[in-house]
């Protein structure tokens, strides 16, 4: 995985964030989470990808107050 993508595929996306491909599109139906379609490739723009889990690091330190 390039570091210095703009954009993740799932498989990149999902290993990076530690997550599952299940998570992934519960996260993309709930509207948390943007993607890109290219013909068949789904893609994850890296802003994204950081705004997501940004998010996720606010709604867990928001809880813990």
């Amino acid at each position: 995985m390039d570091e210095r993508a703009e954009a993740y595929r799932v498989s990149e996306f999902c290993k990076r964030y530690v997550i599952s491909k299940a998570s992934f599109y519960r996260e993309i139906t709930a509207d948390r989470l943007h993607m890109i379609k290219r013909g068949r490739t789904t893609l994850i723009a890296r802003a994204e990808a950081e705004r997501w889990f940004q998010s996720l690091c606010k709604s867990h330190s928001d809880s813990r107050s």
